[in-house]
C-alpha cells in the first residue's frame, strides 16, 4: 500500500508568490530522473511528492519535464479554465494507439468534440432507464450461478458481468465469447500497457518481442470481437436506441456519417472503458464492505427496507441513498482513474510558476481524495461522510473519480447506475467474507486494479 498523507499539516489555501522559478521536487537519478520511482510505485511517488514538496511539484522523466498538482483549484485551471492549452499527454498515450485508436479517450480538438457530440445522446436518462433492465437481468443470472459458501474472485466476476452488460446495453449484442478468454486477453493488454508506461522510450509494436506479441494478440482479439459486433448490426441496421445505433446513424453538421474505422475506435474504447471502470468500482466496494461489516449491515438494511425483496429498478435509485454513498466513498479511496495526465501546448503559468510548453502535467485523484484538507480521517471508509451538503462544500475538484471539465467521463451516469443496482442486488442475497489469506494490493495499470483479485466467501443473508 502506498504511503498516506494524513499526517501532513493542512496547508493554507491559496497561493503566495513563489520564491523559486522552478517548483520544488525530487531530483531523481541521473538520466532517468524520477522514471524509476514512478514506474515502481506511482501511487507512493505521487503521494510522497505532495507530502514533501507541496501542491506544485517538479520532476523529470528521462529528460521529459513534468509537474504534479495537488490542489483542486490548480486541477480546475488545467481541466476547465485553460483546458484548450492542455491535451492528453503523448508520453503515455503514444504507447496504446493500436488498441484505442482515435476514440473519445485519446482524440483531441475538433475531432473529439464531434465524436463526443455524436455519442452523447446514448447516455441520457431514457436510455439509462432501458439499460437498467439489462443490468438487473444479467446480475440476476450471475446470482443464480453463485452458491452459498463458495469462495469467488469478485473482481473476475465483476469483469465478466459488466462486460456482458456493456456488450448488450451499448451495442445491442450478446458476446458468445468465453468470458475468461476475454478477461485473459484484456489482462495481457493491460499488463503490456503498464510495462510501456514505465519505459522512457517507445518500442515499435512490430518488433517481435514477447511482450509485443502478447499485446498484438490482445489487440487482434479485441478487433475481431468488435468487428463481429459491428458486422451483426450492419446486417440488421435498425435503430435499437443503443450506442452503436447512435454511432451508425449519427450525422454531423455537414450530414456526414462516421467512418467504419471511427466507429471501431469508439466501440473499442467504450467496450473496454464501459465495463472496466464499473468492474473496478464494484471490486473495491466489495473489498471494503468485507472489511467493514457494520457498513455492510447498514447497506443491507437499506436495501431490505426499500426493495422488500424485489428487483431494483431505475426509479429506485434516488431512494437507495446510502447504497450510492457506499459507491461514492469506495471511489474516493480507490478511484479507478487514479491519475490524469495532460500536456501543456504552450508556455503558461500554474500556481505562480512558469510552465513550458511540452511539460506533462499530472493530477492524481488518488492523492486528492486522501488529502486531510478536504476529508476528515481520509483513510477511513466512511460512506456517511457524504450526508447532507458535504459534496457541495468540497472544492470543485477535490473529488473527481470520473475526471472533470469538458472531458469528464461520458459514461459516468451509466457507471453509477450500474454499480448501485448491482451492489443492491448482491446485498439482498449475500454478505461477503473476505479471504484474508489472499491479500489485495492496488495495482496501478491504465486503471487501478486489485492485484490477485478480491476473493470472498458468499455468506447468505
Amino acid at each position: 500500500m502506498a504511503p498516506d498523507i494524513s499526517s501532513r499539516q493542512p496547508a493554507v489555501e491559496g497561493y503566495t508568490k513563489p520564491t523559486e522559478v522552478r517548483p520544488p521536487g525530487p531530483k531523481g537519478v541521473p538520466l532517468l530522473g524520477s522514471l524509476p520511482a514512478l514506474g515502481s510505485d506511482i501511487l507512493g511517488f505521487f503521494t510522497q511528492c505532495v507530502r514533501e514538496y507541496g501542491d506544485v511539484v517538479s520532476f523529470h522523466l528521462a529528460g521529459w519535464p513534468a509537474i504534479l498538482l495537488g490542489h483542486p483549484d490548480l486541477a480546475e485551471k488545467v481541466l476547465v479554465k485553460e483546458a484548450s492549452n492542455f491535451v492528453k499527454h503523448r508520453l503515455f498515450w503514444r504507447h496504446v494507439e493500436a488498441i484505442f485508436g482515435q476514440g473519445l479517450l485519446t482524440s483531441e480538438g475538433a475531432f473529439w468534440h464531434r465524436q463526443r457530440r455524436l455519442a452523447a445522446p446514448a447516455f441520457t436518462g431514457p436510455h439509462l432507464s432501458r439499460y437498467s433492465e439489462t443490468m438487473t437481468q444479467y446480475t440476476d443470472a450471475i446470482l443464480r450461478e453463485w452458491q452459498p459458501g463458495q469462495s469467488r474472485d469478485l473482481h473476475f466476476e465483476a469483469m465478466g458481468l459488466t462486460f456482458r452488460i456493456a456488450a448488450q446495453t451499448l451495442f445491442g449484442a450478446e458476446s458468445d465469447q468465453d468470458i475468461k478468454t476475454i478477461h485473459d486477453r484484456f489482462d495481457e493488454v493491460l499488463e503490456q500497457i503498464a510495462l510501456r508506461f514505465r519505459r522512457p522510450f517507445r518500442i515499435p509494436d512490430w518488433l517481435p518481442l514477447p511482450g509485443n506479441l502478447r499485446y498484438r494478440r490482445g489487440v487482434r482479439f479485441m478487433n475481431e470481437l468488435v468487428a463481429r459486433i459491428i458486422e451483426e448490426r450492419q446486417q440488421a441496421p435498425d435503430d435499437r436506441g443503443d450506442l452503436l445505433s447512435t454511432l451508425m446513424t449519427a450525422r454531423d453538421e455537414l450530414g456526414q456519417p462516421m467512418s467504419t474505422h471511427q466507429i471501431r475506435d469508439e466501440v473499442v474504447t467504450l467496450l473496454l472503458a464501459g465495463h472496466e471502470t464499473t468492474a473496478l468500482t464494484l471490486s473495491w466496494t466489495w473489498y471494503l464492505l468485507a472489511l467493514h461489516p457494520a457498513v455492510d449491515a447498514r447497506l443491507a438494511e437499506e436495501v431490505r427496507n426499500i426493495l422488500q425483496g424485489r428487483t431494483p429498478t431505475f426509479d429506485d435509485l434516488p431512494r437507495l441513498r446510502f447504497t450510492e454513498q457506499v459507491v461514492t466513498e469506495s471511489m474516493r479511496l480507490y478511484p479507478p482513474a487514479y491519475a490524469l495526465g495532460r500536456e501543456a501546448v504552450a508556455d503558461c503559468e500554474i500556481g505562480g510558476y512558469p510552465v513550458a510548453g511540452g511539460t506533462t502535467v499530472y493530477i492524481s485523484p488518488w492523492v486528492m481524495h486522501r488529502d486531510p484538507r478536504w476529508f476528515d480521517e481520509p483513510l477511513e471508509f466512511r460512506p456517511e461522510r457524504w450526508n447532507g451538503d458535504f459534496a457541495k462544500r468540497l472544492p470543485r475538484f477535490a473529488y473527481m473519480p470520473f475526471g472533470g471539465g469538458p472531458r469528464i467521463c461520458i459514461g459516468n451516469r451509466f457507471a453509477m447506475t450500474e454499480a448501485v443496482l448491482i451492489l443492491a442486488m448482491v446485498a439482498q442475497h449475500y454478505r461477503l467474507e473476505w479471504q484474508s489469506d489472499r491479500p489485495v494490493t492496488p495495482m496501478p495499470s491504465i486503471t487501478l486494479r486489485p492485484k490477485g483479485g478480491v476473493w470472498a466467501r458468499l455468506v447468505p443473508r
